[in-house]
């Protein structure tokens, strides 16, 4: 019996690796780490395009090339970052207070679909502006009322919002698959496809590009101080902090979390309606296009501040934009251009790992305020 209830020597030992979180590290010292980051993302990308035949320069060159080389690459280059950055925004709300919106996809689709259904059925019905308009309020409703449904259920019996957002986005996407199958369809005998917008509900052009990248840098400056100087930002960020905490506060935490949600949705069907009427003409079943769930990585990258999105979601679309490019120039598979695009991505998220935390190792021993434990 003594030897069932022996001790192996082995048993409590200190772990090879452990993970301690930081003390919060000088700005500097944290930009010095992305700038490594980035730079060692680089060198491997370099590496598989080495293996590849391929000048490593050139293809970085080629891909800068592609996106701004020209008025129309950085046309386009700035509709693949104006989604983006609306869909980051949406996301960032609802993260702040620790509510996992995976459901952007779903969201931007149903946008889509209700700004879609005035463009096709009542153009002729009204002026330019008013159709705007009305389809503009009817994507912001229908993507809020879509991030209403999860957020009324996690706040009435507690289901939770992941799996439920995430479940979703394919219900929006089915539902666009049947109207493109079904009563949509341009030509009932032939390719399954949705007309294209008539001019009257097509966004007008700003420098070359639809007036979409304007209501979104006016859009950045509304979130930035809704989060940051009202009351219901604050609410928020206590709900992320703890629940508990905003309870205590005395503030109705449901009617935050259901709140917030519909306003987070409102921005991704405000970027539905945007993309059908700015960028698409049409709706489709690659309207969201995954932006959706680029978006998460864009917000993690900012730290969910709108500000930072901005250039984030500007260098996203910069790397989007020339791996199509290299495709074409260099003849570089297409799996291969967004292997490179991830690697790049991997260590931009990496790094920020080693500025919140720190590995230690077995044997070092960790210091706290100066003095070893």
């Amino acid at each position: 019996m003594s030897r069932l209830f022996h001790h192996s020597p082995r048993e409590g030992r200190e772990p090879l690796i452990r993970m301690v979180k930081r003390p919060q590290i000088p700005w500097a010292k944290a930009n010095l780490i992305r700038a490594a980051a980035l730079l060692g993302a680089l060198l491997a990308g370099a590496l598989i395009i080495l293996l590849l035949g391929h000048n490593p320069l050139a293809v970085y060159a080629d891909m800068l090339e592609g996106s701004f080389g020209s008025k129309v690459s950085r046309t386009e280059t700035v509709k693949i970052a104006v989604p983006l950055l609306g869909a980051s925004l949406c996301v960032a709300l609802a993260f702040k207070m620790k509510f996992w919106n995976i459901g952007a996809e779903g969201q931007i689709m149903m946008g889509a679909i209700a700004a879609s259904y005035f463009a096709l059925f009542h153009h002729q019905n009204m002026p330019s502006w008013l159709l705007l308009t009305v389809m503009c309020l009817a994507g912001i409703i229908a993507g809020g009322l879509w991030g209403l449904i999860p957020a009324v259920f996690n706040a009435k019996w507690g289901i939770n919002e992941t799996l439920f957002t995430l479940m979703l986005n394919y219900i929006a996407i089915g539902f666009e698959k049947y109207l493109q199958n079904g009563p949509w369809k341009e030509n009932p005998n032939g390719f399954p496809k949705i007309a294209m917008f008539a001019a009257e509900a097509r966004l007008p052009r700003v420098f070359g590009v639809h007036v979409g990248w304007i209501i979104m840098l006016a859009l950045v400056v509304i979130v930035f101080i809704y989060m940051k100087r009202t009351k219901q930002g604050y609410e928020i960020s206590v709900v992320g902090e703890s629940k508990n905490t905003a309870l205590y506060a005395g503030m109705n935490v449901k009617k935050i979390i259901i709140r917030t949600m519909f306003i987070s949705g409102a921005i991704a069907g405000l970027v539905g309606f945007i993309q059908v009427s700015g960028a698409d003409f049409s709706l489709t079943e690659s309207t969201s296009g995954g932006v959706g769930f680029t978006a998460i990585t864009v917000a993690w990258l900012s730290k969910l501040n709108p500000i930072i999105m901005v250039f984030v979601s500007a260098f996203l679309a910069i790397l989007q934009k020339g791996s199509n490019r290299i495709q074409t120039d260099f003849k570089i598979p297409a799996s291969a251009a967004s292997v490179l695009t991830g690697i790049i991505l991997f260590f931009m998220l990496g790094c920020e790992f080693f500025i919140n935390y720190r590995l230690i190792f077995r044997g070092r021993k960790e210091k706290r305020n100066g003095y070893s434990n």
